[in-house]
């Protein structure tokens, strides 16, 4: 009986070591940098000097490189997660954001602000494979999980813009909330987040129809109303709960999915732009712009439980394991 209480706490632990041995990787678009920061001992292991402004962040299907978007640079940029070196610059159209990565790991798709279009990035040929016009100042990216569709908001004509994969066409056109910033297919592929930074809310659209069915409002105790600007949004790995970054709010929102409802705020540092979320679905790390640092949110207490450095203007922020 021993033995086993004895084996069961072994394996207790081993899975707790594992679960937390992760990397978190920080884009600062002032600092020219990624933060590199140990996701168990939550200590800052590295900064790495990149491209200029890099902003959108993913990591590669095979884990072994970061994509970054060096938006003054005009250039999707390769790092080698081994050594932290800029290893190729993908070709892209001007001034990238964000961008998404295609499910089989092939093809990202980025979007880029001053050409009003979206680019297609062959990975392995390191070539755009094709672009297509959209609507002013492309931003947020957004692949639906079978591969059939990628979505993006633009900024300036308050839309979203759906683009079929088979035939690279922009096929339809759904007006959302002011200021679209950043757009997220849920897991099953029928619902598309998009957060409104400007409208100050989240609009969920249905991907077989192409229009808006809910509307989610934030309002975190204390904050004036023109301070809540949502941007990034992230669902936990069990599709559960949304984290959506409200900006200015200075606050993340955390979501029901099932209801849409918010079922709570946890303040975090100044001018939060996007989050990422361990593979526990237990922490939440979000990049906040002004404050020049990451906090670190356990999501069970809805509590910072660590506030790290980053460079300077954190953006973006992904975990890889």
């Amino acid at each position: 009986m021993r033995a086993h209480l004895l084996s069961s706490f072994l394996c207790a632990l081993a899975f707790a070591g594992a679960a937390h041995a992760e990397t978190v990787y920080v884009s600062n678009e002032k600092g020219n940098s990624i933060t590199v920061i140990d996701a168990a001992s939550l200590k800052v292991t590295a900064t790495w000097p990149i491209g200029k402004r890099p902003r959108g962040i993913v990591l590669s299907r095979d884990g072994k490189f970061l994509y970054v978007c060096a938006s003054d640079d005009n250039a999707v940029q390769v790092i080698d997660r081994a050594t932290g070196k800029v290893v190729a610059d993908l070709p892209s159209g001007e001034d990238p954001e964000q961008f998404a990565l295609s499910p089989d790991g092939t093809t990202l798709f980025a979007a880029n602000e001053r050409d009003a279009a979206v680019t297609a990035i062959d990975v392995a040929k390191h070539v755009v494979a094709w672009q297509v016009d959209v609507g002013v100042e492309p931003e947020g990216m957004a692949v639906s999980p079978d591969g059939k569709t990628v979505v993006s908001t633009s900024e300036t004509d308050d839309s979203v813009h759906w683009i079929d994969l088979a035939s690279h066409r922009d096929i339809a056109q759904t007006a959302v909330g002011m200021r679209p910033r950043h757009a997220e297919f849920t897991a099953d592929g029928k619902a598309l987040w998009v957060s409104s930074e400007i409208g100050g809310g989240v609009q969920i659209l249905d991907t077989t129809s192409h229009a808006v069915s809910k509307t989610i409002a934030f309002a975190p105790p204390g904050v004036f109303k023109d301070k809540i600007m949502p941007v990034g949004i992230r669902f936990t790995p069990d599709a559960k709960q949304a984290v959506v970054a409200l900006g200015r709010a200075d606050t993340l929102a955390i979501v029901d999915v099932a209801s849409a409802t918010v079922t709570g705020y946890v303040p975090v540092g100044r001018r939060v732009w996007h989050t990422a979320i361990d593979a526990a679905g237990r922490r939440v790390f979000s990049a906040n712009g002004l404050s020049d640092n990451v906090s670190v949110v356990d999501l069970a207490t809805g509590t910072v439980i660590a506030t790290l450095a980053a460079g300077r203007a954190p953006w973006g922020v992904v975990v890889a394991p």
